[in-house]
């Protein structure tokens, strides 16, 4: 017969055995990556909410008259802060579509033509930049009044700024954009103008406005450009056939109450098609020296995008950085044949918690032939990367998200799509760039798993793009601030900062 001492001893070891196994099991049911919530219902709730939606906001010219515009403040220096209110495109221009389908077909109609866009543009700027060291392109003035080819009517354009131009200033929407550097609007005499919100701009009834001449610096910056009558004209044309063609002159920018620029260079187009339909025309946002922030000579400027689909507004404010100390913050890299876009450090992704195996060649700038690179980009919508990158990425999330239930896309874009019907909400791997110099950030899920009807079908918003030029897109960048510190040559991106 065994001891006691047999009996106490076999107990301790059955006890450790019996905790030993109860930990490893506990450790087992822990989730093995790291996960955040989906919310289903409120994404879908929001697909109703903007087929529903009627524009609030005003839709024709506010005139400042020239007692109310001195109480204005003169924008005299760079660090003078000014800021413009920003909507999406939805809640100027509210949806005629019956469902929510349609409307993301056309909202991803609208962005193909804007990775078009931008590929024609850099593909322009290196070949002038290896062809046409002068960096000038002129044409005889016939030329610019009668495009070659006739534009898109779709219209693009996703989100808007409400800005003053002239004396007494004269308010209208413009499209934000990131990727351009002239900005112009429509103007009076109009030989062919697209649909505006706001009374076609007449420069006759601004006592500021200058026409610029041919002599003029800024028209020498043009790239392209021409003479009549002494008088500077301008064309700029985009990849989808869209252009606008007229006089290149200055006038006053006035930015709501915040304050106001004397002497801004914008287009004055009498020729326009097919390009940003409610819109009086562009505000450039890009890095090249025509652009608002280099001509204002802006430290930095920020935006909001705030969720297409939620009605709400945000804002654009230049002068005023907004990068907390435990912020994300990518270099902005310098290509030197493409000055328009602003190209950052991108060194990889994690899905879940795990870094995914990514040469990080693919997201680095060829400086021999000006190919390749990352770009942030405020209007393109879904974010493009080169095919090896994406199928990285996208493998390493189907891998993680094996326990979904999967649905089949009939939009062609999407090759990673889910059904989330049954279900109010979700806990789905974590999706985090990461940024050269080390700093990384996790994106909200809605911005990776988007709806694209309102049954429940959500889809991986990433695409593949056969350039070799990627694009962070306005999904991926919805509800975060979006700093340009030109200063320092650094993009932040501050969640929950609109």
């Amino acid at each position: 017969m065994a001891s006691p001492r047999f009996f106490s001893l076999l107990s301790i070891v059955t006890i450790s055995l019996l905790l030993t196994t109860t930990h490893t099991s506990s450790r087992s049911l822990q989730t093995p990556h790291k996960t955040t919530v989906l919310n289903v219902v409120s994404s879908l709730q929001q697909t109703q909410h903007i087929l529903s939606l009627h524009s609030s906001l005003p839709t024709t010219t506010t005139t400042r008259p020239e007692f109310e515009s001195k109480s204005i403040p003169l924008f005299l220096n760079s660090s003078s802060p000014l800021s413009l209110q920003l909507h999406s495109r939805d809640t100027l221009l509210p949806s005629n579509h019956k469902d929510y389908k349609t409307l993301v077909l056309s909202r991803l109609a609208r962005d193909s033509s804007r990775v078009a866009a931008i590929a024609a543009r850099v593909r322009f700027s290196v070949d002038r930049s290896d062809f046409k060291p002068d960096g000038e392109t002129r044409y005889n003035a016939e030329d610019l009044t009668s495009p070659v080819v006739s534009g898109a009517s779709q219209g693009s354009g996703e989100y808007f700024s409400r800005i003053g131009v002239g004396t007494p200033a004269k308010e209208m929407y413009m499209v934000l954009d990131t990727g351009s550097d002239v900005n112009w609007i429509q103007c009076k005499p109009c030989s062919d103008c697209y649909e505006q919100s706001d009374p076609v701009f007449d420069p006759a009834a601004s006592s500021t406005y200058k026409p610029l001449t041919c002599a003029a610096p800024q028209c020498a910056l043009l790239e392209v450009s021409t003479c009549r009558s002494s008088k500077c004209l301008y064309q700029v044309s985009y990849g989808d056939g869209s252009f606008t063609v007229g006089e290149y002159a200055t006038d006053t920018v006035t930015f709501g109450d915040s304050g106001k620029v004397n002497d801004v260079a914008l287009g004055c187009g009498h020729d326009n098609e097919g390009l940003f339909v409610g819109a009086a025309g562009l505000l450039g946002l890009g890095g090249g020296a025509l652009s608002m922030p280099n001509q204002i000579n802006a430290t930095s400027f920020s935006y909001c995008l705030v969720d297409r689909d939620s009605g709400n507004s945000s804002s654009l404010d230049f002068n005023s950085v907004r990068i907390g100390d435990g912020d994300a913050t990518a270099p902005i890299v310098r290509n030197s044949k493409v000055k328009t876009f602003y190209y950052l450090g991108l060194s990889g992704f994690s899905v879940g918690g795990e870094k995914v195996s990514i040469p990080s060649s693919v997201f680095e700038v060829n400086d021999a032939t000006g190919e390749g690179g990352v770009i942030m980009d405020c209007g393109t919508a879904v974010t493009r990367l080169q095919t090896e990158a994406y199928n990285s990425l996208r493998d390493a999330f189907v891998r993680l998200a094996a326990d979904f239930k999967n649905a089949t896309s009939s939009i062609s874009l999407f090759d990673t799509c889910y059904d989330f019907s049954d279900m109010s909400s979700v806990k789905v791997p974590t999706v985090a760039f990461h940024f050269t110099g080390g700093k990384s950030i996790d994106l909200p899920a809605k911005n990776y798993l988007i709806p694209i009807d309102d049954a429940g079908t959500f889809c991986f918003a990433f695409a593949p793009t056969s350039s070799s030029l990627s694009i962070i897109g306005n999904v991926q960048q919805q509800s975060t601030r979006i700093t340009y510190d030109l200063a320092n040559k650094l993009v932040g991106l501050s969640p929950n900062q609109c």
